[in-house]
């Protein structure tokens, strides 16, 4: 049976769009809804997947575009390219996915040396008539022929300078002819070949061109970066042609059903009279409004206003409509749903709910994690012209301006006295933890998305640009520069990262009303907000707590501190899934780390770290309170101890140079030798975790000792704590069979000494591919399992993240080995591999195992839904990332209903 290559538009729909892309299901199907569609046909995406593996069209395809063409001209009584009265076509790209301007379009097709003459006699435009052939010429030279669009452009100039004007349209008919001569002398100069004046040899190259625009170098990054797959193919969409540059009585324009940039109701667009649709888009003219095309052409308004709403109400959304108005009669060329601005799709879906025109359910599934990121963070003033001095890599969104400072110190004493900061360094590490708490914003010299200043910026939901590498920064200067520019401590400057934009100077913000909301409340943020924010309150709001109905995913958060864990709270957050400890050994506690490592006995160690007991306790009892009633999960201290001590080149270098000078220190020496006792080659796969608690006695007996202290502190108080604790890094369930039955016995004691029931779970961290691959045995001696994807996507690819990213990320982007870094969004085939393994195997062996991931993962939305499908009962996120884990949670949730209820019909 002969393979179907091509459809007429009457027989396709918009369910179609794997078969006839978006732009031809569309045209079908507003064909099928008797609109005013010019009559056509598609050639499907299997047709171009055919051409491009074959070399070649399908034997096939020749016949059936004849048999399509032959319709076409029955439908309007036209001839293709006839010498008196010529049926014109449109030969246009049109993939499953939107595609921008990636493939090629050629107009005008069947126009030759005759056909334009009839062309003229019948339009009685000869200057349209010739404008219409030199288009076709340019086009075709330049798609199908991939010749230079500067060689077209420069003679394009010279007609014009020749002719003393400076628009195109004011050509005269005379100056036109003599472009499509010289144009066809292009043709001939650069193809080898003549234009062609053959019809049907135009149409079926046009359709070749279209087909190998699909493999073009910017199509295929196109794809790259939007992650489309490259192997839909492009379907072709052939049409007549109708013309909205035949006078007054003609014109182009494009409209949308609602406001893409608010939501707003209304009839909004643009339009151009005598003018073809790229007038519309180039800029060369000003475009009136529908309300200008209401008085020109009444009727035509009126036609146009019940299409959008025929249409809007037809696909239940915003339509994005492009016309034609030829000679007084209204042509639909086009509809998709409309692109729309983050705030635009919040308020259109509740709109959309309130009209009956869909539900609550689809109201949740119209938006999305990432529009509501946009709307958490503040953005520079849209009307802003100020070029920046430099573009890094976006790593935390937002928009921040203040004085730039050089070191943490400085920075927490600016933000002390009221200044607002932004600090500066070439990269951050632990130690500047203050620094980046005290600043507005943070920009690094070195590292991407997925470094520490990354990391921990988007965590605190703090703005910051990493890897501007054209930014020196000098810590004995306390000063940067960026070319001529220089940046002194206290300078103004401003950094986007959103864009990644640094800016001299300071930019206007314009803050987040939504983050207001989530803070003090929809009543509260209602209070202060202008009309349109109170409407984007309330459209945030009401699909946020539709989600929470719907998702099955708890959200948590990850919090070290007090103030994190009030935030989170206030988010939506329902626990801590990740409570790190190791900040709370940084500053001057670092020292009581020394000592542990400098202690020459047990009883030196044990007074050390019980030094650190009530502060710890201290630490966990204000998060408890907090918290009270919801899970908090306490990792014990995981980082090699290096990152607590001095750095070791650094303190060699101190030490020599006090040696030289005679005055050595004998501290610093004991300090020196330590620190070079512990030193690794690679810290990160070396002494931390588990392995710290085994080979340090009392390390982790103290973080126990201090979490059942405060636990039974707020039992004291009638509070209702739920406490975890969780041992990271282990690989074997012997390493977490003998830190628990540690563990166990310190809260055996303490719930003796307090004489309370402390019930806390013990579990661990999945961040090994062994742990992944073992978790039956390890279930065995766990309460819980949480998934730390940084570490397992480090330990499963062989990445060190501060390293690769800078390295060689970037090429692995350009070339399609990554559509995402893996560090973004969780690598589902071979990291996700491993986690559905360990559900599987976890949960065979201990039915009560609960299951949670406290990644970065956890806060990003596409992660979010493979978490859910995994079967996780929760995920784990920055406090700036809850509300969108919130969502997506319940997008995920009727994703998955949606494609199980569709699997069974």
């Amino acid at each position: 049976m002969q393979t179907k290559w091509i459809y007429a538009f009457e027989e396709g729909n918009k369910d179609l769009k794997d078969l006839l892309g978006g732009k031809g299901a569309n045209l079908a199907e507003m064909t099928r809804l008797g609109l005013p569609v010019p009559p056509g046909f598609i050639i499907t995406t299997e047709a171009c997947k055919e051409y491009l593996e074959l070399g070649r069209a399908p034997l096939e395809l020749e016949v059936q575009v004849t048999m399509a063409l032959r319709q076409l001209e029955d439908k309007a009584q036209k001839i293709l390219g006839d010498a008196t009265d010529p049926l014109l076509v449109s030969v246009r790209s049109g993939a499953k996915f939107s595609m921008p301007g990636m493939m090629e379009t050629i107009l005008n097709v069947g126009l030759n040396d005759k056909s334009v003459l009839g062309l003229a006699k019948i339009s009685n435009d000869e200057r349209f008539a010739w404008d219409a052939y030199r288009r076709l010429i340019q086009m075709f030279g330049k798609t199908v022929l991939n010749i230079e669009g500067e060689i077209f452009a420069h003679e394009l100039e010279s007609i014009k300078h020749k002719a003393n004007v400076s628009a195109d349209f004011e050509l005269s008919p005379n100056a036109l002819q003599d472009l499509v001569d010289r144009y066809k002398n292009i043709i001939k100069q650069e193809a080898g070949i003549d234009f062609p004046q053959d019809p049907r040899t135009q149409l079926d190259m046009s359709i070749n061109s279209v087909f190998d625009s699909w493999n073009t170098e910017r199509a295929k990054l196109y794809r790259r970066r939007e992650r489309i797959p490259n192997n839909l193919g492009t379907a072709v969409n052939v049409g007549m042609m109708v013309f909205g540059n035949l006078g007054d009585k003609s014109g182009t324009g494009v409209c949308f059903t609602r406001d893409p940039a608010t939501g707003s109701s209304g009839v909004y667009g643009d339009y151009l009279q005598n003018a073809q649709g790229e007038d519309v888009v180039s800029g060369i003219r000003n475009t009136l409004t529908l309300a200008d095309l209401e008085t020109i052409e009444p009727k035509i308004f009126d036609e146009l206003v019940s299409v959008m709403r025929k249409l809007e109400t037809h696909y239940r959304d915003l339509c994005d409509i492009e016309f034609t108005v030829e000679n007084s009669k209204l042509w639909i060329l086009q509809t998709r749903v409309g692109k729309r601005t983050p705030a635009a799709a919040f308020r259109i879906a509740v709109q959309l709910v309130d009209e009956h025109l869909i539900t609550l359910d689809e109201a949740l599934l119209r938006v999305t994690g990432s529009q509501l990121v946009q709307l958490m963070f503040p953005q520079f003033n849209k009307s802003n012209s100020t070029k920046p001095i430099a573009v890094g890599i976006a790593a935390s969104p937002g928009a921040a301006v203040g004085k730039a400072v050089f070191s943490s110190k400085v920075a927490a004493e600016w933000t002390e006295r009221g200044e607002k900061v932004i600090l500066f360094r070439k990269e951050t590490n632990p130690d500047d933890l203050g620094g980046m708490i005290a600043a507005v914003g943070i920009l690094t010299s070195r590292g991407g998305k997925t470094s520490h200043a990354a990391v921990v910026a988007r965590g605190m939901g703090k703005t910051a640009v990493c890897g501007a590498e054209v930014i020196e920064v000098d810590y004995k200067k306390n000063q940067a520069s960026c070319g001529d520019h220089i940046i002194n401590e206290g300078d103004l400057v401003s950094i986007d990262g959103s864009t990644g934009e640094v800016f001299l100077g300071a930019i206007e913000v314009e803050s987040s009303i939504v983050v207001k909301y989530l803070e003090q409340g929809k009543t509260a943020a209602i209070k202060i907000a202008s009309v349109d924010d109170a409407d984007l309150i309330e459209s945030v709001d009401r699909i946020l707590r539709h989600s929470d109905q719907r998702r099955k995913l708890h959200v948590r958060t990850n919090a070290d501190t007090f103030e994190d864990a009030s935030t989170a709270r206030t988010f939506g957050a329902e626990g801590i899934g990740l409570c790190r400890t190791e900040h709370m050994f940084l500053g001057e506690r670092r020292q009581v780390i020394e000592r542990v490592v400098l202690a020459s006995s047990d009883e030196e160690r044990n007074d050390a770290l019980s030094a650190l007991e009530p502060l710890q306790r201290e630490d966990f009892r204000k998060i408890f309170e907090v918290m009270d009633g919801f899970t908090v999960t306490v990792r014990l201290l995981d980082p090699p101890l290096h990152e607590f001590l001095p750095n070791f080149a650094d303190l060699k270098v101190e030490v020599a140079l006090a040696q030289e000078r005679g005055k050595v220190d004998q501290a610093k020496l004991d300090l020196l030798a330590a620190v070079e006792r512990i030193h690794e080659s690679n810290p990160m796969l070396g002494l931390r975790g588990v392995r710290l608690g085994l080979m340090i006695p009392g390390l982790y007996a103290l973080q126990v000792r201090a979490i059942a202290s405060a636990m039974a502190d707020q039992l004291e108080k009638g509070k209702n704590p739920k406490i975890e604790i969780m041992i990271p890094l282990v690989g074997s369930h012997m390493e977490l069979q003998l830190t628990r039955s540690e563990a166990e016995e310190i809260i055996r004691e303490v719930e003796t000494t307090r004489e309370v029931k402390l019930t806390i779970d013990i579990g661990t961290m999945i961040e090994l591919p062994r742990a992944a691959l073992t978790a039956g045995r390890i279930a065995s001696v766990a309460d819980f399992f949480s998934f730390g994807t940084n570490d397992l996507t480090q330990t499963t690819w062989g990445f060190s993240r501060d390293d690769v990213e800078a390295e060689f990320f970037a090429l692995y982007l350009d070339k399609g080995i990554f559509t995402i870094s893996p560090f973004e969004t969780i690598d589902a085939d071979g990291v996700g591999e491993l986690v559905r393994t360990a559900v599987a195997r976890g949960r065979a062996a201990n039915p009560d195992l609960h299951l949670g991931v406290c990644g970065e993962h956890g806060g990003d939305p596409e992660s979010i839904h493979f978490f859910h499908e995994v079967g996780l009962n929760y995920v784990s996120c920055s406090p700036f990332r809850v509300p969108i884990a919130r969502l997506e949670a319940g997008r995920a949730a009727l994703s998955a209903a949606s494609a199980e209820y569709n699997s069974t019909r």
